[in-house]
């Protein structure tokens, strides 16, 4: 039991907390709640002007209006297209990547795992003129496949990154008891180095699939056409240099979200584990 007078010194210091996370949930939820309200009012109630207030007609028609009147359901769909091979080639990759930079010695080890780390350090935004021209040049600019190289080349950076320093707290005994049993190298990998990864690889899917879906920057700069646009880019495009049809891109940028939230809530426990491996021993 601790004295009188510390419980109540730790009185108000609790309700300040309590209220510093009310005041922080609210400045970061306003902008949601406003993105909601738009997806369900009309046009001429946003012409009026009333952007805050409750719309005076509910209008959740526009969640199926934005599948009539827009090419929605083709940008959710170049949307998939684009993202889960990028995720699944970079988590690949950088299995195996990270297997190898943590369990393996050999000459140029540490070398390459800096060149890993250095990676992530470069602002990608630098690299949006040769990353163009070069699409250019081989022909994949306005493709699936300039979206899905880059993101696959750029993300395997730090997923390996992340992955090597996950692999490296594995025990080695485990691997040296495989090998005097006569497992080889790639049995190791699927049998023991896998399973074990699981809640690390639940948490590095939830983050590069986000990243990767709602990147907007390289989907505007490595494509331009509706047949190839992303979600992101897509909804932009609604936006007229004279009308904006924002109770569409409101709605649109809802359903938009719904895939990584969903993924984030399938995986929940597993991403939660991931992200605390090793803080309690």
């Amino acid at each position: 039991m601790f004295p009188a007078p510390i419980q109540e010194a730790s009185a108000p210091k609790r309700y300040a907390y309590y209220a510093a996370i009310a005041i922080v949930l609210t400045f970061w939820l306003l902008p949601l709640l406003a993105v909601l309200l738009t997806s369900v009012r009309s046009l001429e109630d946003l012409n009026a002007g009333n952007y805050w207030g409750l719309p005076k007609e509910w209008k959740f028609s526009n969640y199926a209006e934005v599948f009539q009147s827009t090419p929605m359901l083709r940008y959710m769909l170049n949307t998939v297209i684009i993202t889960l091979p990028a995720v699944v080639g970079a988590i690949a990759l950088a299995t195996l990547a990270g297997y190898a930079l943590a369990k393996f010695r050999f000459r140029g080890n540490l070398l390459m795992f800096c060149m890993f780390v250095g990676g992530n350090f470069v602002p990608f935004q630098i690299l949006m003129v040769p990353v163009r021209n070069m699409a250019v040049r081989t022909g994949l600019y306005d493709t699936y496949w300039a979206l899905i190289l880059f993101h696959l080349a750029f993300q395997t950076g730090f997923c390996a990154l992340f992955m090597r320093n996950f692999i490296s707290t594995l025990p080695d005994a485990l691997l040296e008891s495989a090998r005097v049993e006569g497992a080889n190298e790639f049995r190791i990998f699927w049998s023991i180095i896998l399973p074990l990864m699981r809640p690390a690889l639940a948490a590095l899917a939830v983050l590069i699939f986000t990243f990767i879906w709602n990147d907007y920057f390289w989907a505007l700069v490595m494509v331009q056409s509706d047949a190839v646009k992303p979600v992101t880019t897509g909804l932009s495009a609604l936006r007229g240099e004279w009308v904006a049809s924002w109770q569409l891109i409101s709605a649109g940028s809802i359903i938009a979200a719904v895939p990584p939230v969903a993924m984030f809530f399938i995986l929940q426990r597993q991403f939660i584990s991931g992200l605390t491996l090793g803080a309690v021993k």
